[in-house]
């Protein structure tokens, strides 16, 4: 006897549950770690915490949080409050190092919180991030947070080795500068010069690198169209090249961005920021950066920012300078020639 074939049928999963609630929560982890180390802004990870109950829960998950990256943090000054306090907390908490260093730089110089500040930057610099540790050895040779008698040379010479050995450019900078000048350690100008060409060469590497991403992006986007929007200017160096500046950390900008605001400048009075302006870092007490020893109108928070500043913006305003320049040959002959070198030769070494 033949039995006919039951019909196959369907099942009408849409009618039953939502395939999403279907996946398991560890590959749904997977892809919010790819997300948040990925992120361009802040949105990219907080938008998931909109979307439904399971992704809130899922995106708070503390090994999401703890590989979120530092553009996932790139809060603006206008947009902080509480909300995004506490989301840095969690952060911190979830072991994030880029989240123990946004916050620390922020409760260090905004919310004027040194110690809490500091002991973030410093559990960031534990795990070896290196922008915690140039941000540690800049307020070593400034005294920040205390009195002019806080500033600990060696200490900062230390830190700034080691950001150095990871890789941080304005720490190795800073470095060949110390070791040119003699300060904080013992004076070697050719191990000095030798850092300070080797910091040029990371950074052009890091630069041309960008720009190649850039250019390959575009090409997808719109072919091959001309990029008129892109702005040069001097390679942050100690030899002009001409390319792009590198992007500062989104907390530099942040802190630049919340003193010039009015909460900040009313924080701030009769303190000032260095003025490179991939910095943003404050004065923490009245006269704690050193002025520029020719013209006295800017001030820096380290030699690596002096140097930086004179390549791409003061070596052209600074007042002393375009006064000997604009003086006549004949007045000053060919001595004024020489003293403009040796001011050039004085900034490029970060003197202040």
């Amino acid at each position: 006897m033949i039995s006919a074939k039951r019909p196959r049928t369907c099942r009408n999963f849409a009618a039953e549950s939502d395939l999403f609630d279907v996946l398991p929560d560890d590959l749904l982890i997977h892809l919010l770690c790819r997300l948040a180390s990925s992120a361009s802004s802040p949105s990219d990870l907080l938008n998931p915490l909109l979307t439904c109950k399971r992704l809130n829960r899922l995106v708070l998950h503390p090994l999401v949080l703890s590989k979120a990256g530092p553009k996932a943090f790139a809060v603006r000054m206008e947009k902080w409050c509480d909300s995004a306090h506490r989301f840095l907390k969690r952060c911190v908490d979830a072991g994030n190092s880029e989240a123990s260093y946004t916050l620390g730089m922020i409760r260090f110089y905004c919310l004027r919180n040194r110690g809490s500040g500091a002991s973030l930057m410093a559990k960031a610099a534990i795990k070896s991030h290196a922008p915690a540790l140039y941000s540690l050895a800049v307020i070593q040779f400034n005294g920040s947070g205390g009195s002019k008698s806080d500033k600990d040379l060696q200490a900062g010479v230390a830190l700034c080795a080691r950001a150095a050995f990871l890789g941080h450019v304005d720490a190795l900078r800073e470095l060949g500068h110390c070791l040119q000048d003699g300060y904080g350690v013992r004076r070697n100008t050719d191990e000095g010069r030798r850092l300070l060409i080797q910091a040029n060469a990371r950074e052009l590497a890091a630069v041309l690198l960008s720009s190649s991403r850039v250019r390959q992006q575009r090409h997808h986007q719109f072919g091959n169209l001309p990029d008129l929007t892109a702005t040069r200017c001097s390679l942050l160096s100690d030899f002009g090249c001409d390319f792009p500046a590198t992007e500062p950390h989104p907390v530099n900008l942040f802190l630049r961005e919340w003193f010039e605001s009015e909460r900040g400048v009313a924080a701030r009075v009769g303190l000032r920021l260095c003025s490179h302006g991939g910095c943003g870092r404050p004065e923490t007490r009245p006269h704690e950066f050193r002025r520029c020893s020719i013209c006295g109108t800017v001030n820096y928070c380290s030699r690596g920012c002096q140097a930086q500043d004179w390549k791409v913006r003061h070596k052209e305003e600074c007042t002393a300078v375009q006064r000997w320049q604009d003086a006549e040959v004949d007045n000053a002959g060919g001595g004024m020639f020489n003293a403009v070198e040796e001011v050039e030769d004085a900034n490029v070494v970060g003197t202040v």
